[in-house]
């Protein structure tokens, strides 16, 4: 491990000491936040201090990484002289006894090395229980209740005795669960027919309407390797939503989301302030265990283990306002989209509590489905500012030696369709007594067709 390696978390605004002895002294019991207990965050500042990796009275350290290599390259070149040296000047026994000594310097310096590289072993696994640090805008709780509100669009549907999206897929005739289950396992199926066109018609759609924003389009590879991910995803993930493939050569796993692989796309990249904002649109298979959803929402086709998703990705320059312009613009994006679809909603700002361990502060767009009568999320758009770009290594600007100098981008993801979920909520907003309508925006996808008839009656009896 090179001494540069060492110091590579220097400059992360969660090490030092002035961030986080308040976090600690204020930590109340309902702020959770993206932080860990104040025994954890005690223990990695005790930790930093303990190393020497930070200096207590000096919380802005300027360490030179290259000083160090220069002093091993001059011991190392120094050593081998004196070696030669003393081989060919003294008696045999005397030269033997210098070599010994030398031989001991070396181990010494290879096991401080190695206490090195632990201590920053264990402080990088500290730091990973830690998550980004939370705009001040984000209400603070831990209860999901307290979701702000931030504004609503549209007419809601409020009439009575209206078919959930359960019942109209099968009425409608536009997919097949039965033998998806038997086939996949639970929350199998298979898009038939109408339903395969209006999936493609959204997605469709959504590239089209991100590409004449200026998106740049990306189809993303569906999987991915274990180093690569766990640079992308919180622990977490890996227990409860993520799909492990094992086969020859290295473990990858199946992506949750296009974000995962456009997070890692300018991996240990640096990226120059004329090349920004970036903008790209991701189109992926997307797959999830759903591992902490049992219970909710998991009949039909709204909650599955496979599913098409198109993704809002930016990166912007990690100074002045840019990123948080940018979030609010990806969110107007999403707004867009389902205004011209026509479907009522609402924007809420998640409570701290709720928020992962990326996240400086996330929207949602939450649509309104009219047969429960309640709003259900279709778009989470985030801001997760340097936290990603740190441990990816994407740097910005000029390369610096001053580690203190050393600036990463701002990285931010937005869902604008995951396509089987928003078709749940087209079916109910669009349901009439004989079928349902296709929104006028998606009809130039949908092959000429603009009405879908009934098929059969509800529990699948023919009509």
């Amino acid at each position: 491990m090179s001494t540069a390696d060492h110091f590579s978390s220097m400059n992360d605004p969660r090490l030092k000491p002035q961030m986080l002895q308040p976090l600690i002294r204020d930590h109340a019991p309902d702020d959770k936040r993206s932080f860990p207990s104040s025994s954890e965050l005690a223990s990695v500042l005790s930790h930093v201090k303990t190393h020497g990796i930070l200096s207590e009275r000096d919380p802005n350290p300027n360490p030179n990484p290259k000083i160090a290599e220069a002093w091993r390259s001059v011991v190392d070149e120094w050593v081998d002289r004196l070696l030669s040296l003393v081989s060919s000047n003294m008696a045999k026994e005397d030269a033997t006894e210098a070599i010994k000594g030398t031989d001991d310097h070396k181990k010494k310096m290879a096991e401080k090395d190695e206490e090195v590289k632990l201590a920053k072993t264990e402080l990088d696994a500290k730091l990973m229980t830690i998550g980004n640090l939370v705009h001040d805008s984000v209400p603070v709780s831990n209860d999901e209740a307290n979701n702000l509100v931030v504004r609503t669009w549209g007419e809601r549907r409020l009439e009575g005795k209206l078919r959930n999206h359960v019942d109209l897929v099968d009425m409608l005739g536009i997919a097949d669960l039965k033998n998806g289950a038997t086939v996949a396992g639970g929350r199998g199926f298979y898009l038939k027919d109408e339903g395969v066109l209006l999936n493609i018609a959204l997605y469709n759609y959504g590239l089209a309407f991100l590409r004449k924003r200026n998106y740049n389009l990306l189809h993303t590879p569906f999987f991915m390797r274990k180093e690569v991910m766990a640079k992308c995803a919180q622990l977490a993930q890996f227990d409860e939503e993520l799909y492990k493939v094992i086969g020859d050569g290295d473990d990858k796993y199946l992506i949750a989301t296009s974000e995962q692989p456009l997070c890692a796309y300018h991996l240990e990249d640096r990226i120059y302030p004329t090349s920004l904002p970036i903008r790209y649109a991701g189109f992926s298979t997307c797959f999830r265990k759903e591992a902490g959803s049992h219970g909710r929402d998991t009949l039909g086709i709204f909650r599955v283990h496979q599913f098409e998703k198109v993704e809002q990705f930016c990166i912007t320059s990690p100074n002045g306002n840019d990123s948080w312009e940018m979030h609010e613009e990806m969110l107007k994006n999403s707004e867009d989209f389902y205004q011209e679809l026509k479907l009522p909603y609402q924007i809420v700002s998640i409570v701290s509590g709720a928020l992962n361990d990326a996240a400086a502060k996330k929207y949602d767009l939450e649509a309104w489905f009219p047969a429960s009568k309640t709003y259900r999320e279709l778009v989470s758009c985030s801001n997760c500012t340097d936290y990603q770009a740190r441990r990816l290594g994407i740097g910005y600007g000029q390369k610096k030696n001053d580690e203190q100098a050393k600036q990463f981008v701002h990285l931010l993801n937005s869902t604008l369709t995951a396509t089987e979920r928003t078709i749940c909520c087209i079916l109910e907003n669009y349901q009439r007594e004989d079928g349902v309508e296709i929104p006028e925006v998606l009809r130039p996808f949908m092959c000429g067709i603009d009405f879908l008839p009934f098929k059969s009656a509800a529990g699948g009896k023919k009509k």
